[in-house]
């Protein structure tokens, strides 16, 4: 075995395991279109861990935009430990998403919450024999998204989307749904046309610090991409809300740095003179968009729905930038699949 062969695979079989999991989701439909959170409960919070985390954090942001409701992420440990800053009066769906649905802070968080009695679980998970697929009023399971890697790629996105089917049926927006489909043609697409791209950028030795700015529901996904480039390449990498890179972050721009943006259609231009000034300070940048960019989706696909393309590129970088060094992204340097307490 090579290393980072399951790492790879588990990047490329992205659009088989989207398919299934919109499969899935498809027959569920009428079950999770019950489940009204707009009329039934007061907020939705989002939780996981690591990887997990950040995608709750893009789901928050996303079913929030899409459904009204007030919705907040939260790492399930801040659930566990701090019950009181994290949960408001009233009634609450809580949402948690896990790979492998047995890591310990998840599963206390859910324990907790449901002896506290102050509303309803939903999982999601890719593992339907581990405990949390058995403990919510509603468990989504996708099997799709199993992995061998240690650092999560194919898991990631396919919950990801998960969260963005939930959005989409609880906002009632059933073309948005329906056009769900698309996306596994859309990121077969991006796999084949940016392979080589992201391989070249990922293995540039001139690179020492790489900096993700995504604003809105992307910017959990630019965490999470960001957390791929220190996990699989132990590379100095942060993530950054668009406009706050100005804030002071902007003087850690070198002739070294590549800044990567996941720029949005509704305020591109602004987020591209970000980008702009990255340049002028002499630092590289990689335009990710719709159209008008270095790496285009030419999807036509609703903003909401675009943001998942953002992964395959991102984490091919990561890979490449991985192998380039001599790593093995499979085994990611002091992690563990699954963290598990005492």
């Amino acid at each position: 075995m090579e290393p980072g062969e399951y790492t790879n695979q588990e990047i490329h079989s992205q659009p088989e395991a989207w398919a299934a999991a919109l499969a899935l989701l498809n027959e569920m439909r009428t079950t999770i279109e019950g489940i009204q959170p707009a009329s039934r409960f007061d907020q939705i919070i989002f939780t996981g861990c690591g990887s997990t985390y950040y995608l709750s954090m893009s789901a928050a942001a996303l079913n929030q935009e899409l459904t009204g409701l007030a919705c907040r992420a939260f790492p399930a440990s801040e659930l566990w430990h701090y019950p009181l800053s994290s949960y408001t009066k009233g009634k609450t769906l809580l949402v948690a998403v896990s790979r492998s649905g047995e890591t310990t802070e998840t599963l206390r968080a859910c324990e907790a919450f449901l002896d506290k009695g102050i509303g309803e679980l939903l999982t999601l998970s890719c593992y339907g024999d581990k405990p949390l697929a058995k403990m919510g009023t509603f468990n989504i399971v996708l099997p799709s998204g199993q992995e061998r890697s240690v650092a999560q790629t194919r898991a990631f996105s396919t919950l990801y989307l998960a969260t963005v089917a939930l959005a989409c049926l609880w906002a009632g927006s059933n073309g948005s749904f329906s056009q769900l489909s698309q996306l596994p043609d859309d990121g077969s697409r991006m796999l084949k046309n940016y392979a080589g791209f992201s391989a070249d950028l990922g293995a540039d030795p001139g690179f020492d610090r790489f900096y993700w700015l995504g604003s809105g529901a992307r910017y959990g996904l630019a965490c999470e991409l960001s957390l791929k480039m220190k996990e699989m390449s132990l590379t100095h990498s942060e993530p950054f809300h668009f406009m706050e890179f100005r804030h002071g972050p902007k003087s850690m721009v070198t002739p070294t740095s590549l800044v990567i943006g996941l720029r949005s259609t509704s305020n591109g231009s602004q987020e591209s003179a970000v980008l702009r000034d990255v340049k002028d300070l002499g630092g590289r940048t990689v335009d990710i968009a719709e159209t008008g960019s270095d790496v285009r989706f030419e999807s036509g696909l609703e903003e909401a729905l675009q943001n998942i393309l953002f992964l395959p590129v991102g984490q091919m970088i990561a890979y490449a930038r991985s192998i380039s060094k001599g790593l093995n992204p499979d085994h990611p340097t002091n992690l563990d699949s699954v963290v598990r307490l005492s």
